[in-house]
Parts: structure tokens; C-alpha cells; sequence
């Protein structure tokens, strides 16, 4: 069985599901409305009380983990994790209330994962398909076709910061509705034409908001009962006649979540215009049972990132055969360093497939640059921790190491900065064939023992050896090059 835990802006979310016969069935659920964008101050950082509130509610999910013999468990952060200037602090505080790494996402990421967790519910390979979601505090727009991803953008807007701008105090009017409308649209409009132009069989609505939307349209009737346009802007109708948020009262909703639903009414009606969307349905599926899903296709080897990678050699014209020579003698070296950690072993093969990927920009600094790309591309499975830790990687390749002084206090890691340093060293001497007799430790100081003689038939190594040696000498490392 795999869990997925989402903290999302408006409540933190738990699935725990089991695959059986191709389908992921849900065995156990939970919601926490926490209301966590609410915490954040007008100094973007999240408040004490939004943070001990936050913890508490990880303490409560984390015992429902405990409660299942689980086979994985993934936790995903979404918008307010990503802006929230103090997220740094209440990160390892999430972590160790939970049991379990709290990861980042960036917003692409979440559109994804939504998209996945769409497709496996409808399990339609060939249809055309656009999917909304209205987040607390964005909302991800995504075109595929069946199981494949085609255009994936998210917007940095969503139910909270838009009611608070435009209904303050619960105040709806139709003023401010439509000026509402009109500043989605304005988010919108750039990205439109793309959408347009890739079209579309079928439109999905994928978040609670806009379940919650659907469940209020349907039992009252409004428009059409339908997820139209039309019936969207009956809702909007029935908002601005009532006047404020308190004094709506159709069923299908309880009172506190109809501030929500007005800002998210005028995102979507937004969306819906601004894409061309004239109708769609909702669907109770989305980023939950898309980490469900993703945790499942890594229990089959079948791990997104690894296309992510192939794909970014290919963007930036990377030389496949050096790459692979250099991942390869790399692991090597990591796996004779007597290293423990699988996880950064991986993550170590993923930066040697990219530590030339810079030279696409330019030759001079080219790990500089590399480092930079592979922290800010849009890499498709990789959280915002997983693309820092390979920048780092990337960055020490060469040069000084004060540069990631820091990183070289965990000890893997730090194997792994040398494993990679001397990868490139071996790649470009092309003595990778001739690396059976090297034997390497590294504890309090680098030890490598050399055949006798090898050396004299590498004579570049030895010069490499040498920069080594003043390299982790400046961090206060010790190297030391013995022929056996």
C-alpha cells in the first residue's frame, strides 16, 4: 500500500491506497481545512499560530500512517509551502512531526501529478484532454493526451489571495466580481493561445473547489445543472444578490467554505473563458491519487525522472556517450567509497548524465552554469530539494570546494562530491577501463592507492591528483595519492 499526504493552502490531505487489478483503490482518507494560506502575514512568512497549527495537524496524520503497513509514503507541499518566506523554518518541524520527508513541489510538478491522478481515474488512453485546478493559492492548467503530459502551467492565483482582494469581509458585488474575473483573465490571456491551438476533447475540473462548485450548481439547479459557463455565472448571480458570503445559503455548502468558493468561482470562470472552455465536469481525483499513482509506477521501475533526464541532454544537447562514461565511473568510485545511501547514489548518476549541460551556454563556467540550470529547469518528478542537492553535486565537479564547504559536512555527500570530481577527471584521461587495481577511502582524509606504475601511464592523472590535493587541502580535507 503507498500514502500521500498533500499540504495544500487551504487543508492538508491524506490518501492511502492500494493497486489491484490496475486500478488504485482508496482504503483510507483524511482532511485537515487548516486553512494555512490564511497565515500568511503581509511579510509573505507564515505566522507562529498558522505554523504550530501546521504541526499539530502533521502529528494527526502522521499517527494515521502508523496505523498501516505501508510500502511508501510521499508528502507534497504545494503553493504556500513555495512562497511562505519562513518555509525553511517550519520545514524540518513538518518532517519530524510526520515521520517523513516533507518535499517542496514546484507548481509544474503539481500540475503533473494532478494530471496523472486524472488520468489514472478516468483510464481513457486516447482522449484529448484539458484539466483545471483551482488551488488555495494557484491553479495548474494542463493539456494531455491519455497517460501523456503535452502543456502544463501554473498560475499564481488562486481561491485565497483572490477573495481576500476582492470580497473583503465577505463582501460580494457585482463590481467587484467582475473586476475579479478580469484579473484572472489578465493571468490567463498570455497562455491561452497554446491551449487553444492544442484543443481538446474533454475539459475536467480536478479540484475541491471546484467539486464543491459542481455539488451547488447540481442540487440547486442553477443554469443548465451543468459545469457551463452559463451555470457559472447563475452561481456568480446568486452570490452578488446575496450581498456577502454569510447570507448565501443554498444547499450543497456549508457557510465557512462560501468565501472560498466565491474566489474560486471567479477564477474559474475565468479560466473557463479565457481557455475557451464552454463546459466540464468535475472529477474527484487529482494530486492525491497522482502521488499514489507515481508512487506506484517507481515500485515498477518505471521512474519519471529518468525521462526527465534523457529529455534535458536532449534540450540542451549534451553528449550522451560522455555523459554515460561519467555516471558510470562515478557510481563506481561511490559504491568502492563504501557509501550507504542509495537515494544519493541515484541522485549522483543523475548529475554526471548532466554535469556538461552548462556548455550550452558557454565553455568558460560551464559548472556554474550547469549548476544553475539544474536548480531552476523545469525537471518533471524532481522536487525543489532533489534538483538542490544535484546543482551542488554539478557545482563541485571542479574548482575550489568552499563553495559547497557546507555540503562536505555530510559524510555521503561528501563521497559523492569526490566521486564525482574524480569521475570527470577518469572521463576526460579515458582510463575508465583501467581502474581495477584503484582502491579508495575516504574518512578523515582521502586515501587512494594506485598500481604501481599506473600513474606513468596516466601521466595527466597525476596533475589532477595534484589540484585535488590543494582543492580539499583549502577545506581542510587531507589527500593522499599512494602507489601500491
Amino acid at each position: 500500500m503507498y500514502a500521500a499526504v498533500d499540504l495544500g493552502s487551504n487543508s492538508f490531505r491524506l490518501h492511502i491506497g492500494e493497486p489491484i487489478a490496475g486500478q488504485m483503490h482508496i482504503v483510507r482518507t483524511a482532511r485537515d481545512p487548516i486553512r494555512l494560506a490564511a497565515g500568511l502575514g503581509p511579510d509573505g512568512a507564515l505566522t507562529p499560530e498558522a505554523m504550530e497549527t501546521a504541526v499539530r495537524s502533521m502529528r494527526d496524520l502522521g499517527a494515521i500512517l502508523r496505523q498501516h503497513r505501508l510500502d511508501a509514503v510521499r508528502v507534497v507541499a504545494t503553493n504556500t509551502m513555495r512562497v511562505a518566506t519562513n518555509a525553511g523554518l517550519l520545514l524540518p518541524r513538518l518532517e519530524a512531526a510526520i515521520g517523513y520527508p516533507v518535499e517542496i513541489i514546484s507548481g509544474e510538478e503539481e500540475g503533473r501529478l494532478i494530471y496523472m491522478g486524472v488520468s489514472a481515474a478516468l483510464a481513457r488512453p486516447g482522449e484529448q484532454r484539458l484539466v483545471i485546478d483551482v488551488g488555495g493559492g494557484s491553479t495548474e492548467v494542463i493539456a494531455g493526451r491519455g497517460d501523456e503530459i503535452q502543456l502544463v502551467e501554473s498560475f499564481s492565483i488562486g481561491t485565497r489571495p483572490q477573495s481576500a482582494a476582492w470580497f473583503p469581509d465577505g463582501h460580494v458585488g457585482a463590481v467587484s466580481f467582475d473586476a475579479a474575473v478580469n484579473a484572472a483573465r489578465a493571468l490567463f490571456e498570455d497562455a491561452a493561445g497554446r491551449y487553444r491551438a492544442h484543443g481538446w476533447q474533454a475539459a475536467y475540473g480536478s479540484s475541491g473547489t471546484i467539486r464543491a462548485i459542481n455539488e451547488v450548481i447540481t442540487r440547486n439547479r442553477l443554469g443548465d445543472g451543468t459545469m457551463s459557463v452559463d451555470s457559472l455565472l447563475a452561481l456568480r448571480d446568486r452570490l452578488v444578490a446575496a450581498g456577502h458570503v454569510d447570507a448565501f445559503d443554498l444547499p450543497g455548502i456549508k457557510r465557512e467554505r462560501v468565501i472560498v468558493m466565491a474566489g474560486g468561482l471567479s477564477v474559474l470562470l475565468a479560466a473557463m473563458q479565457e481557455f475557451g472552455v464552454r463546459a466540464m465536469s468535475a472529477i474527484n481525483a487529482g494530486l492525491r491519487l497522482g502521488v499514489l499513482s507515481d508512487l506506484e509506477l517507481r515500485a515498477r521501475r518505471s521512474d519519471r525522472r529518468d525521462s526527465a533526464i534523457q529529455d534535458c541532454m536532449r534540450r540542451f544537447g549534451v553528449d550522451e556517450g560522455r555523459a554515460l562514461r561519467t555516471a558510470a565511473i562515478a557510481c563506481q568510485l561511490y559504491d568502492r567509497l563504501a557509501a550507504t545511501d542509495d537515494s544519493l547514489r541515484r541522485h549522483l548518476q543523475w548529475s554526471c548524465m548532466l554535469h556538461e549541460v552548462g556548455q550550452a551556454v558557454s565553455h568558460t563556467g560551464a559548472h556554474k552554469h550547469a549548476a544553475y540550470i539544474l536548480e531552476h529547469a523545469d525537471l518533471p518528478g524532481f522536487t525543489n530539494r532533489e534538483q538542490r542537492l544535484m546543482s551542488t553535486m554539478v557545482l563541485a565537479q571542479k574548482g575550489n570546494l568552499r563553495k559547497v564547504r557546507e555540503a562536505l559536512g555530510e559524510p555521503d555527500l561528501a563521497r559523492s562530491v569526490l566521486a564525482i570530481r574524480l569521475a570527470t577527471v577518469f572521463m576526460h584521461a579515458r582510463v575508465d577501463g583501467d581502474l581495477d587495481g584503484l582502491r579508495l577511502r575516504m574518512k578523515n582524509r582521502i586515501e587512494i592507492d594506485t598500481p604501481r606504475g599506473w600513474l606513468k601511464q596516466h601521466p595527466t592523472v597525476a596533475a589532477w591528483f595534484d589540484k585535488e590535493a590543494a582543492a580539499w587541502g583549502e577545506v581542510g580535507v587531507g589527500f593522499q595519492v599512494t602507489q601500491v
